[in-house]
């Protein structure tokens, strides 16, 4: 895995532990583990680490509120493909975090900083709670964990809040249609099958689904972007 060249690997190994709520040592002992490739190592000898070192942390987290033992981690993290870029990890992250059971916490601005792992202005947590995130009661602060590393990704996104908001409710129409149309099309197929055959259908079809929609979505995206970035520079060349 190389380390993303966007950005540049600028993290030191404590600000990576603390943006991703972990501790230094844990950091270190991934490393041992195969689990964090090594750092890039810069002047003075000191390491630094980049977006997909993140993204790796965040997998990890996920793959271990899911139950997985370190083991059954190490042999998740080692089938995946070496070359696989920070978008990539989140992905993956995704796909596993589709998985979890709601996880509603209350909790303290002082925790709930640190399940972000950073530091959360007033304005950050407004929109937090714009985006369905968090819910603010008297200092307490209702938090889906399933959600707030998302959100939090999406605060440093160059986007204005109502975008965000109005991309967030695309997301949710059509997501809803589509699960909508899907069950529709399957109960229509297990009608007259037994209650353990639809049972057996649906935790088959479940994991299919799921990774159809974000696969699907994912090309789909990355070609209207491609189509749209192309269409800016043949403007651009032609001014």
């Amino acid at each position: 895995m190389t380390t993303d060249t966007t950005e540049g690997p600028t993290l030191t190994i404590d600000e990576l532990a603390a943006r991703a709520g972990v501790t230094v040592r844990t950091v270190r002992f991934y490393g041992t583990k195969g689990l964090l490739p090594p750092p890039v190592i810069g002047p003075r000898r000191v390491g630094h680490y980049g977006r997909e070192h993140l993204a790796r942390l965040a997998l990890i987290e996920e793959l271990q509120q899911q139950g997985m033992t370190l083991a059954a981690i190490e042999r998740y993290v080692q089938q995946l493909p070496a070359d696989l870029d920070a978008h990539d990890l989140a992905i993956h992250r995704a796909v596993v975090a589709s998985w979890a059971p709601e996880a509603v916490e209350t909790v303290t601005r002082a925790e709930l900083e640190r399940r972000a792992g950073r530091a959360l202005g007033d304005d950050d947590v407004q929109r937090l709670a714009a985006m369905g995130v968090i819910e603010v009661d008297d200092h307490r602060y209702r938090v889906d964990l399933g959600l707030l590393r998302l959100g939090v990704g999406l605060l440093d996104v160059p986007l204005s809040q109502e975008a965000i908001l109005a991309a967030r409710n695309v997301l949710i129409e059509h997501a809803r249609a589509t699960a909508h149309e899907l069950s529709q099309l399957f109960r229509g197929e297990v009608a007259q099958r037994t209650a353990q055959d639809v049972k057996s259908l649906s935790a088959y079809m479940q994991p299919v689904v799921v990774q159809a929609l974000l696969t699907t979505f994912q090309r789909s995206l990355r070609e209207d972007l491609r189509e749209w970035l192309g269409g800016i520079s043949e403007e651009r060349g032609s001014a």
